[in-house]
């Protein structure tokens, strides 16, 4: 990388730490209010699955960190009377196309490919609505597609899980989008403390052979393209 353009960068990650300390939190309770009511608001959780984070070649420690500040979200959203509690879920298959970039996981009926005992010990988990996808995309070939073309975008989404860069940037990105090719005002919020990335670096890049991820820097660049495409990044959510 050229001198000059880590010098020019370092205004703008001056800026980017200021707005990282400067993040709001959203109250529940209004936002419901604002869009008319708890059935207007969706929370869509992507890939919080044990294969991201207690087993498997991708499970991270710092994807289960966010599965008790999820779970505390959906319990009170679920409290609020929000009852479209969306999983988008990672069930691949043996042969998925995916795997040339990704080693092998979460395949369909393996353990990985199941929701962290946080979230299943949650009393109304069986009120959830399991999205299977076989890509990054939860849009695509997903029945999230079929749900929105039937009922129609929500006044609000609140978007979690992981990974911040990967699957829930698709994820927030496909409801803005769509929400700006229907000219809608869905207002789509991504809480800073329930996403999470994965860290590779450098060093164990170079000795595994693979690209190098740095995990707080991915987290917030991506965070930050999210706010710069209307969506609303906050540091959290209280009721």
């Amino acid at each position: 990388m050229p001198r000059k353009l880590l010098d020019d960068s370092q205004p703008f990650f001056g800026w980017l730490a200021a707005w990282e300390r400067a993040r709001d939190y959203v109250s529940l309770h209004q936002l419901c209010g604002e869009v008319g009511g708890p059935e207007r608001v969706w929370i869509a959780c992507v890939d919080l699955l044990k294969g991201f984070c207690t087993q498997g070649p991708l499970s991270s420690a710092r994807v289960a960190s966010v599965v008790e500040p999820v779970a505390h979200l959906i319990s009170m959203a679920h409290t609020e009377g929000v009852r479209d509690l969306i999983m988008v879920m990672d069930r691949h298959s043996p042969g998925t196309a995916e795997f040339s970039a990704w080693p092998p996981h979460c395949l369909a009926g393996t353990p990985e490919a199941e929701l962290p005992h946080g979230l299943t010990e949650l009393a109304f988990s069986h009120e959830f609505t399991l999205v299977p996808k076989d890509s990054l995309c939860a849009f695509t070939g997903t029945m999230l597609d079929t749900l929105v073309a039937e009922r129609g975008l929500p006044g609000a989404v609140i978007c979690v899980g992981d990974c911040t860069d990967l699957c829930v940037y698709q994820l927030a990105m496909g409801f803005k989008l769509r929400a700006n090719v229907a000219n809608t005002r869905t207002r789509v919020i991504v809480p800073a403390d329930c996403v999470a990335t994965f860290d590779v670096p450098v060093e164990t890049a170079e000795r595994i052979g693979a690209l190098p991820h740095p995990g707080d820097l991915m987290h917030s660049i991506f965070l930050y393209h999210l706010a710069l495409n209307d969506c609303h990044v906050v540091q959290g959510v209280v009721d």
